[in-house]
């Protein structure tokens, strides 16, 4: 997409009236145009002309692939520099969430995510970023299936790590003349950026936080979660505290369970000390597989564990992550068609 001043420069330099500019942000945020020769209520002249100096989508599409007993769909796109990115929709229980990547690649290197071992290539723009939600709301309008009604940052890359895009992205989508999404429709998850989460609680929008806990000591933490040797889980949960202290809000944890890793009694007792406090709710994830070393436990293990926190008084719950079957479940994306 096109961020507004960028429009308003080139309707400037055209010599056109500034109420042009914004007709074109509108067609693309709102009519989900992706070419100028799409917007019918500007002069032909002027759709040439904006041709010409402007490129309204950022990402290419290249493949979409659909899961069989879901509705997931995954997107490969390419940047114009030739990157890789992939962005997920999930359409449950009446709502359509697309799942942003942030980064080509990670640099945070989750032991058992697939994201982590293409290494960091580059961050995405706020633009990028944008645009994978674009494409999918131009898919849903295609359709006549509905619209996004939500949007996480959960994707590939570590969105703190990029934070003066992840927060313009969520601005874009937010902007009432435009997308116009709800900012509590938004979500970004960190693995645990200390100075991010403390950043993000100052944001004026009232944005959804979500934290990629996956261990409750620091001993298996540091394995499965290699941030977390720089901030530890007191610091961590110090910040969490800081953060509902400030902003009253809910603050979701993500726990990937891993079949004899991070499932046992001794880890759900040690996390139910940790998340037994109002306004903080676990959503468990049972591992997808990716290869390597680690297992996805049985449906049995996880309700275990469940009904372990449960008792403990923790506010949780188990999540699906539909698309496991096209590789676009959490910690799936890795570029699949790329690599192979």
């Amino acid at each position: 997409m096109l961020d507004p001043d960028t429009i308003a420069a080139a309707i400037a330099e055209l010599g056109e009236p500034s109420y042009r500019g914004r007709q074109v942000y509108e067609a693309l945020t709102r009519g989900l145009v992706a070419d100028f020769q799409a917007v019918t209520t500007l002069p032909l002249a002027l759709r040439a002309a904006l041709t010409e100096r402007l490129d309204p989508v950022w990402l290419e599409e290249v493949e979409t692939r659909a899961a069989p007993r879901d509705k997931a769909r995954k997107t490969l796109f390419t940047t114009r520099d030739g990157h890789p990115v992939e962005a997920v929709l999930m359409q449950v229980a009446g709502r359509a969430t697309v799942c942003v990547s942030t980064q080509v690649g990670c640099a945070v290197g989750c032991a058992f995510c697939a994201s982590g071992r293409l290494g960091l290539r580059r961050d995405l723009t706020a633009e990028e970023m944008v645009d994978q939600v674009l494409h999918f709301a131009r898919l849903l309008q295609g359709e006549g299936s509905g619209r996004v009604t939500n949007v996480v940052f959960m994707g590939m890359g570590e969105p703190f790590h990029v934070y003066e895009e992840t927060l313009r992205a969520c601005r874009l989508l937010n902007d009432e003349a435009g997308f116009g999404l709800a900012a509590r429709a938004i979500s970004v998850s960190t693995a645990g950026v200390v100075p991010g989460i403390d950043r993000f609680a100052a944001e004026p929008l009232q944005l959804n936080l979500a934290v990629s806990l996956h261990a409750a000591t620091d001993e298996l933490r540091d394995r499965l979660v290699p941030l977390n040797r720089t901030w530890p889980l007191a610091e961590l949960f110090a910040a969490c505290e800081r953060y509902v202290t400030r902003t009253r809000r809910k603050l979701l944890f993500e726990y990937v369970l891993l079949r004899g890793v991070n499932d046992t009694p001794a880890q759900a007792a040690a996390l139910a000390q940790r998340l037994r406090r109002p306004l903080y709710h676990l959503n468990l994830i049972a591992y997808n597989e990716t290869g390597g070393e680690f297992a996805r436990p049985k449906a049995g293990e996880v309700a275990a564990f469940h009904d372990r926190l449960k008792a403990a008084g923790v506010s949780c719950t188990v999540r699906r992550s539909p698309g496991a079957e096209i590789e676009a479940a959490c910690g799936q994306l890795a570029l699949r068609r790329e690599q192979g």
